[in-house]
């Protein structure tokens, strides 16, 4: 198939996103008229966190296949001295995919390590706010440049259906390529999620409270 099918696609999506990106600016629209937009923007943010959660059940799987995968290079290699590039491999994209793709509802159930030493000391005002000048200038300038950087070379490894380098390895090099954008994209999702629920928390429609719904979730919405 022609390179040129896939950069089309690639085209579009990129319109598509352009087309979403004032979505983006929902959360300070939040904090500046919240009554107008407070039932779309709870309800975006619950559409958005299921999505995180089925792609949680893929990084789950992938947890599984790893495992297993792992055990059978470890028992063909020390019990009868055999080695396949394709069983290997299977390691290697099982445990990108495991990150790649749980890394949105890990960001949804606040379970990546924060390194910032202030946050903890300042009220719930301040938390809330450093969540939003935290997704603004750091996760989302970082996920847009992810997918501008993937773009043209992802079109091509599709349209080659790229696969291994090896003679005997997975032809499915072009997947293994795709988590890339995947994950900024859904990382890019979680975050407009999360800047939308703190700007919520600031006005005062959700619940600021210490004991979260584990999954992120907005209550009584």
């Amino acid at each position: 198939m022609s390179a040129d099918v896939f950069l089309t696609l690639g085209g579009w999506l990129n319109w598509l996103g352009l087309a979403l990106s004032p979505l983006l600016l929902l959360p300070l629209i939040v904090t500046i008229w919240p009554d107008p937009v407070e039932g779309p923007a709870k309800w975006l943010s619950r559409r958005i966190d299921a999505i995180s959660g089925w792609a949680l059940g893929g990084a789950i799987a992938s947890a599984i296949i790893l495992v297993m995968a792992q055990l059978m290079v470890v028992l063909l290699r020390y019990a009868f001295g055999m080695s396949f590039t394709w069983l290997n491999e299977i390691v290697i994209y099982a445990f990108a995919a495991m990150f790649m793709l749980g890394a949105a509802s890990a960001l949804r159930d606040d379970a990546h390590v924060r390194v910032d030493i202030l946050r903890p000391r300042f009220g719930p005002s301040g938390r809330n706010w450093v969540e939003l000048a935290g997704i603004y200038l750091f996760l989302f300038p970082i996920c847009i440049r992810l997918l501008a950087m993937t773009e043209q070379g992802l079109a091509r490894s599709w349209a080659l259906f790229e696969g291994s380098r090896e003679s005997d390895g997975l032809p499915l090099l072009f997947l293994f390529k795709t988590l890339l954008p995947v994950f900024a994209v859904l990382m890019l999702v979680q975050g407009l999620s999360e800047a939308l629920k703190a700007a919520l928390r600031l006005t005062g429609k959700l619940e600021d409270t210490p004991e979260e719904d584990p999954h992120g979730g907005i209550h009584g919405a």
